[in-house]
Formats: structure tokens, C-alpha cells, sequence
């Protein structure tokens, strides 16, 4: 072989070898600039409080980490179900939770479950926004808790795979909301206080005092013009049939207060302000408790049993919720495949 033959050779194999090495760095920076977007769901980090874990899960969804505390089960080394409990309209961002406003967590730290409770979502109603809001952000809750969290959340917690889901309030149209955009992933479920209606003109008006005048949020961001399908879309009663299979407790109050209700209001905010919140609480008990005996209609006439809870008294404050989660347990236990 002639010697200008070998240096074609080599001077090609150089080439080649230089042209591998800048194709393997140009597709290594190009896959550290991935969109962020490409980010699969993942739980982020975990830090453990004795028998309370801090989860921090990254939802591909929404493009962030949400917070989520988990209190284990009584007995670590078994299996255990797991319990969503949602929050009020403040997500739990603020003082509107489980956690800060009763003993729930006491109560079920002797129960063979995992109590999932998420932290965030003020004032989006835990439901996928159409658009992102200005002042609310971007929200995709319902892909969150239906397609990404359960299965991180069975693996990181070693779960059974069953589930149980109650919310209040706000989230107590939320978690109907829930069973019925997935129905089965949630064997037993407990509205207290939330009205089921959202597309007619009172349950419409309801989320968006919510919404828009508490949280500052806008609902054409949410579900678009009161025209658009999508608010019936994703009404409860509407779409009653979803919730067939599920095990059901709804409860609430008429909104006519006793004195530990009047004490409470007026205690927390001395003066006027006290009295406008007493009236606050009773119009939206009321209100509620109309929206949830309609809810009863629908499931009566299509045949879906479920477990109602009306308080002859009451008005729209957490002791009332408390109460609700004690006497619903069994229920939401039989759901989870535990005792109660």
C-alpha cells in the first residue's frame, strides 16, 4: 500500500474520530437544555419528622414542586392505604388546614394509613385551569392528583394501592370533582360542607365568590365564560352517574348557629367584623346545604346509594368537619380495606 494511501486513511479515521467527539458534545449540551417541560413527575426530595414526611414532588403538569406531608401509618413496616385530606380554599397555605384548625391527625395516628395531605392550590378548587391566572398561577390539580401523584406515592410509601379521599369546603366540591374525573382510584370518598353544584347560577356564584372575590383569581381562566360547556363539564351533580361504585358520605349544616358557632365568629374577629363573618358563615352553610340535598336528589334518582350526614344546626366552620371525619371513618376505612 502506497504511503499517501495510509495518510488518507489516518487523516480520514482522524476526521471521523473528531467528528464523533463534537456530535457527542453538541447532543450532551443539547440534552442539558431540555425544556423544562420534558421533566417527568418525580418526587424531589424527602424529609422525614419521626412518623411525618415532607415530600416535595415536581408535577410535570404544572412545572413545580408541590409540598405534600405525609403521616404514616401506625405500624411502618406493613402496608398501609393512603387518605387524601384536601384543604380549604387557602390550600393549606395558610391557616385553612387539617393541621392547624383540628386534631385530625391525632385522631388517625393510631390507624394502619398514610394521611396524604397536598399543600398549595389556593384558591384553585384542586380542577385543570384552562389558562394560566395572573394571580393564581398555573393549575392542573386534577392531572396532579389523578395521573402523577398515586403512583409516587405508592412507590416511595410502599402503599397497598388503596385509596380514600375527604375535603371540606371548597375541597368538598373538589373531592366529587375528583372520583368523578377518575373513577376507582378513590374506593371511598367525604364531601363535608361542599356544594356539588358549580354550572347553575347559585353554585356558580358560590365558586366564584370563592375564587375571584376571596382568592383574586379569575374564573375565565379557570373554566372560561359562564357559556362554556366546561362548566358542566365538571358539575358534581351533572356527572352524578361517575360516582357509581364509589362509596359516598356527604354532610352539612343548615347554617342556623348555636352559641359555641356565634362565640367562635365573634372571638376570632372582635366588633363588626365578628358579626359579618357569624352572617358570612350561616348564608354559606345555608347555601351549601341546599346544594347538597339537590345532590341527594340526583344520586336518589339514579339509584347510587350513599351516607348523608344533615345537621339541623351549623354553620360553615371547622368543628362541624371534625365531627364529620370521626363519624365518616368507618366508611372511608371500609374503602381503604382496614378496620376502623
Amino acid at each position: 500500500m502506497k504511503l499517501s494511501a495510509l495518510r488518507n486513511r489516518t487523516a480520514l479515521r482522524t476526521a471521523a474520530v473528531a467528528l464523533t467527539g463534537a456530535l457527542s458534545v453538541a447532543l450532551a449540551a443539547g440534552s442539558g437544555s431540555a425544556d423544562p417541560a420534558d421533566k417527568p413527575s418525580a418526587i424531589s426530595s424527602i424529609q422525614k419528622d419521626g412518623r411525618t414526611w415532607h415530600l416535595k414532588v415536581y408535577s410535570a403538569a404544572m412545572g413545580k414542586d408541590i409540598p405534600v406531608d405525609v403521616q404514616r401509618p401506625v405500624d411502618e413496616s406493613q402496608p398501609a392505604p393512603n387518605l387524601w385530606m384536601l384543604n380549604g380554599l387557602d390550600g393549606g397555605e395558610g391557616t385553612a388546614s387539617w393541621n392547624a384548625q383540628t386534631n385530625a391527625l391525632g385522631f388517625l395516628a393510631d390507624k394502619q394509613v398514610n394521611v396524604i395531605q397536598p399543600i398549595g392550590g389556593r384558591g384553585s378548587y384542586y380542577t385543570d385551569w384552562i389558562k394560566d391566572d395572573p394571580q393564581l398561577g398555573r393549575n392542573k390539580w386534577t392531572t396532579f392528583f389523578t395521573e402523577e401523584l398515586p403512583p409516587l406515592l405508592d412507590a416511595a410509601l410502599g402503599s397497598t394501592g388503596l385509596n380514600s379521599l375527604a375535603g371540606l369546603s371548597t375541597s368538598g366540591t373538589s373531592v366529587l370533582q375528583l372520583a368523578e374525573a377518575k373513577p376507582g382510584l378513590w374506593k371511598s370518598v367525604a364531601a363535608y360542607s361542599g356544594c356539588a353544584q358549580i354550572a347553575d347560577p347559585m353554585g356558580k356564584q358560590f365558586l366564584k365568590f370563592a375564587v375571584e372575590t376571596w382568592a383574586g383569581g379569575n374564573t375565565q381562566n379557570m373554566y372560561g365564560p359562564d357559556d362554556s360547556p366546561l362548566w358542566a363539564a365538571n358539575d358534581p351533580v351533572i356527572n352524578a352517574e361517575k360516582l357509581r361504585g364509589t362509596q359516598l358520605y356527604i354532610s352539612s349544616g343548615s347554617g342556623i348557629p348555636v352559641m359555641k358557632d356565634v362565640e367562635y365568629y365573634t372571638k376570632s374577629a372582635p366588633g363588626p367584623q365578628g358579626d359579618i363573618n357569624l352572617a358570612l358563615g350561616m348564608i354559606i352553610e345555608g347555601g351549601v346545604d341546599s346544594c347538597t340535598h339537590n345532590l341527594k336528589a340526583k344520586l336518589d334518582s339514579i339509584d347510587i346509594p350513599a351516607t348523608y350526614q344533615f345537621d339541623p344546626v351549623g354553620t360553615h366552620y371547622w368543628p362541624y368537619w371534625e365531627t364529620a371525619l370521626h363519624n365518616s371513618w368507618p366508611m372511608l376505612a371500609s374503602g381503604m380495606g382496614i378496620s376502623a
